[in-house]
């Protein structure tokens, strides 16, 4: 299937190149990586690290994005602001409509710069969706704080074409200079209920002491292919964390590679999963420590229900020299249905000594004994149940910090796992 994939998105390059801007990728870029996904090909199931994803949707949609692909109906109705999250106070809100800037959504002119694609370490093995964005990217978000500053951004990326009509190419280059703050809130949401394909492609740069609070909400539609990479570097003592919340899609996949590039650098990945129905969410996150005294921390919760696939796979990497490293990784499960599934797999290569590194793992049902002291207390068995999957989750949407994007992200969480009436309004 990767070949004919491959040839297929040839294809479709060779008649959308003319229409596709270049100061967001050069041309020669664009060439180049079309060219390495004919040799390499699309990821399939039978890679070792994509085994779990659902890419069945990729013979069916078409790989052109939408601004490239010619009109043959009625273009669909505006969007407006109540068809997005509501803005959150103090943040700059920059819109992007099937990976097009909307300035009419939007609170600013979002600052945008050549870009020349992903670096060369970010687009081989399990990058290579990094690829296809270089090809077909329309419009590219380049967010930059300079030294000592401070920012608080939103970017929001809405999917509205159907993935057999076209594709969205979201585009994020963040660079967080020498002691600057940056705290970004990026959500993924479709409009209309399409089956939309979207590629997502993050580049993220944080400078010596720089601090980087990154949070990423994906909310697609339940028809929705989701894929995304997202590569950073981290430089002398900056830090990185990263809050992902999976909840929507139909087939969703996050693949993460950040690199611990100078002493003392540090990254915390929380990421979060509840898939219901026939869902499958899956992730793979790799943390490599580069540089000495460098520390790593990987926390996951995800919850699958129904018959839906929950899956992630976080491995550390500490290379020769990177002595002091301190890395912590826990990962859980849990199966809310006969016929999910959940699979984690913690993993760790260490290539020197003087290194303290742990990793812990589980999968499983409810606690029979936890469950069964709510019931002899009085409760009902559908809100005890209720209950214990909040408590699961509570550890890592207890650390969205920002009040008002907490709550959004509780209330939808409680549509995913069907919170009664009774537990919605103490939240």
């Amino acid at each position: 299937m990767s070949q004919t994939l491959a040839a297929r998105i040839a294809a479709e390059f060779a008649t959308a190149a003319e229409q596709l801007p270049e100061g967001i990728v050069s041309a020669e870029r664009r060439r180049l990586a079309v060219a390495a996904l004919g040799v390499q090909g699309l990821p399939a199931g039978r890679d070792e690290n994509w085994k779990y994803a659902n890419l069945r949707a990729l013979e069916r949609v078409r790989f052109t994005p939408a601004g490239a692909v010619p009109a043959t109906a009625e273009p669909p109705a505006p969007l407006c602001a109540a068809d997005l999250p509501a803005v959150l106070p103090g943040y700059s809100r920059f819109v992007f409509v099937d990976g097009a800037f909307a300035a009419e959504l939007s609170s600013a002119r979002v600052p945008v710069a050549a870009a020349v694609g992903l670096p060369a370490h970010a687009i081989a093995g399990d990058a290579r969706f990094a690829l296809l964005n270089d090809a077909f990217a329309n419009d590219a978000a380049v967010l930059q704080v300079g030294p000592g500053a401070a920012s608080l951004v939103e970017v929001v990326f809405v999917a509205r074409a159907a993935g057999s009509v076209a594709a969205s190419y979201p585009r994020l280059q963040v660079q967080v200079a020498s002691t600057a703050c940056l705290t970004l809130i990026e959500r993924h949401v479709s409009v209309a209920g399409d089956a939309n394909f979207t590629n997502v492609a993050v580049e993220i740069d944080v400078g010596r002491g720089g601090k980087f609070t990154h949070f990423r909400v994906q909310q697609m539609g339940m028809r929705a292919t989701w894929i995304d990479t997202l590569s950073a570097d981290i430089a002398q003592d900056a830090c990185y964390q990263q809050h992902l919340v999976q909840l929507g899609a139909l087939a969703a996949r996050s693949t993460v590679h950040v690199r611990l590039c100078g002493p003392g650098a540090a990254v915390k990945l929380h990421a979060l999963s509840a898939a219901k129905g026939p869902q499958v969410h899956d992730a793979y996150a790799l943390v490599e420590h580069i540089a000495p005294h460098a520390t790593s921390e990987q926390v996951f919760r995800g919850i699958a229900a129904g018959r839906a696939r929950v899956a992630f796979n976080g491995k550390v990497t500490v290379r020769a020299g990177a002595h002091g490293s301190d890395s912590r990784q826990s990962l859980r499960g849990l199966l809310a249905g006969p016929e999910a599934e959940i699979d984690v797999r913690p993993q760790l290569e260490i290539h020197t000594d003087d290194v303290r590194c742990s990793h812990g793992a589980t999968a499983g049902k409810l606690d029979d004994a936890v469950l069964f002291y709510l019931l002899s207390r009085g409760l009902a068995p559908d809100t005890a149940q209720q209950l214990l999957k909040w408590a699961f989750l509570a550890d890592v949407v207890g650390k969205i910090e920002i009040p008002e994007l907490r709550r959004s992200v509780e209330l939808a969480l409680a549509g995913s796992i069907e919170v009664t009436a009774d537990l919605k309004e103490l939240l």
